[in-house]
C-alpha cells in the first residue's frame, strides 16, 4: 500500500474530502456524525469492512467493503452518494491506487445511487444483469418520462439531488472474477433473494463473503421485491461457499452463522403463515399477524430479525408477502400498511414509495 498526505489529499479535491470534512469546510452541522459513520474494519490484508447505519439521513446507509488490488481497488457497493464520497476518503488515507470498479450488489439507492460519485473518480459501475432489468422497471426517471425511485430519493436526500443516476455499465450473467495472484474476488448471482439481481462478493482465499442485503443482521429485511421461498434457496448455496466472515449489508458482520439465523427467520416466517393463515381468507388470515411476531419473536436464533410495532415496522408486510407468495391472496387492509413499509424502506434505503 501507499500513504497518501494530507496535503497530497486536500490537492486532489473535494471529491475525495469525507462528508464530514466537508461538512466542516461549510459550516454544517451534522459533521461529528458523519466522521463516527467512517469507521472500518481490516478483515485480511488490504480487505476492509465499513458498518453503515439506517439513521435517517445517514451518509453511507448500506454496508460496504473494499480490495486493494496490486494496481487497483474493488469497492463493494456504491451507497449513496454521500456514503461513496466518505468511502472514497477512506481509500485514500491507505492508497492511491485507483478505484476502479465499484460492485452493485443489487439495485436500491442504498446500494448503487453512489454510482456515479465512482465515476467521476475514475471507476467503473459493475453489477449482475438483473439489476439493470430492476432499474428498467424502477428508474423510469431515466429510462422513460415517469419520475421514479430516484426522483423519491431525491425528494429527502440532498446528495442525490445533487448527483444524478449511474447504472453499471459492466454486466455479468453468472460470475465474474478479479485474481492478480494475490487477491481472488468472485461476484457471483446464486439465485433471487432480496431482488431479482442479487450477487455475492466471495473471496475464497480468505473464506470471506460480502451478502449484500441477501443476508443481514437486524430488522433489515424488505421483502416487497425478492421471493422468501427462492431467498432460502438462495442463502442454501451461499452456505455452501463455507464462509468464515460474513459481511451483511445492514447490521455488524459475522461469521457463517448469520447465513443460518437469515435463512431461520424465512423458513420460520414461512412456516407459521402456512400453519397459521394459510387456510385463512385475508380478513381472518390478518388478525395473526401479532402472534406470529410473538411466536417468531419467542425463537432466540431469530428475535433480531422481527421488528417491534411503531413507526418503522416492516414485519405486517413481511407476513403479507409470505402470504401472497403461498395463496396468492393480499390484505386489503394492510395496503396501508405495505405502503408505510414502502415508505420506510425508502427513508433508509432509497427505493421509490409510488
Amino acid at each position: 500500500m501507499c500513504d497518501i498526505s494530507r496535503r497530497k489529499l486536500l490537492a486532489a479535491g473535494t471529491g475525495f474530502l469525507s462528508v464530514a470534512a466537508e461538512m466542516e469546510l461549510l459550516g454544517e452541522p451534522g459533521a461529528a456524525a458523519a466522521a463516527e459513520n467512517g469507521k472500518q474494519d481490516q478483515l485480511g490484508s488490504d480487505i476492509y469492512f465499513h458498518q453503515g447505519s439506517l439513521a435517517d439521513n445517514a451518509d453511507a446507509v448500506c454496508n460496504n467493503g473494499w480490495i486493494i488490488f496490486e494496481d487497483y481497488v474493488l469497492v463493494v457497493d456504491a451507497n449513496f452518494p454521500a456514503g461513496a464520497k466518505l468511502i472514497i476518503n477512506q481509500i485514500r488515507g491507505m492508497t492511491d491506487k485507483p478505484i476502479r470498479f465499484a460492485f452493485d450488489t443489487h439495485h436500491h439507492g442504498d446500494h448503487a445511487y453512489g454510482n456515479q460519485v465512482f465515476v467521476d473518480n475514475g471507476g467503473v459501475p459493475i453489477a449482475h444483469t438483473g439489476v439493470i432489468e430492476e432499474m428498467r422497471l424502477h428508474e423510469t426517471g431515466y429510462y422513460d418520462s415517469k419520475p421514479g425511485s430516484w426522483e423519491e430519493a431525491a425528494k429527502g436526500r440532498a446528495d442525490v439531488k445533487a448527483s444524478k443516476l449511474k447504472p453499471p455499465s459492466v454486466l455479468f450473467s453468472k460470475d465474474l472474477i478479479f485474481d492478480d495472484g494475490k487477491h481472488r474476488v468472485e461476484l457471483m448471482h446464486l439465485g433471487v433473494a432480496h431482488t431479482h439481481g442479487d450477487a455475492f462478493a466471495w473471496l475464497p482465499n480468505e473464506k470471506i463473503l460480502f451478502t449484500g442485503d441477501v443476508c443481514v443482521n437486524g430488522p433489515y429485511n424488505f421483502v416487497e421485491d425478492g421471493d422468501t421461498g427462492k431467498w432460502i434457496a438462495t442463502l442454501d448455496a451461499a452456505k455452501q461457499l463455507g464462509a468464515k466472515t460474513v459481511c451483511t449489508g445492514h447490521g455488524p458482520r459475522s461469521d457463517a452463522t448469520v447465513l443460518d439465523d437469515q435463512q431461520a427467520f424465512f423458513k420460520g416466517l414461512r412456516e407459521q403463515v402456512g400453519s397459521v393463515m394459510a387456510q385463512k381468507e385475508p380478513a381472518n388470515a390478518k388478525a395473526q399477524i401479532e402472534s406470529i411476531r410473538a411466536s417468531l419473536k419467542g425463537n432466540a436464533q431469530i428475535a433480531r430479525y422481527v421488528s417491534d410495532r411503531g413507526a418503522g415496522d416492516g414485519f405486517p408486510s413481511q407476513v403479507e408477502k409470505v402470504y401472497q407468495e403461498l395463496t396468492g391472496k393480499k390484505f386489503a387492509a394492510l395496503a396501508r400498511q405495505q405502503q408505510l413499509a414502502r415508505h420506510s424502506h425508502a427513508r433508509s434505503h432509497g427505493f421509490a414509495t409510488a
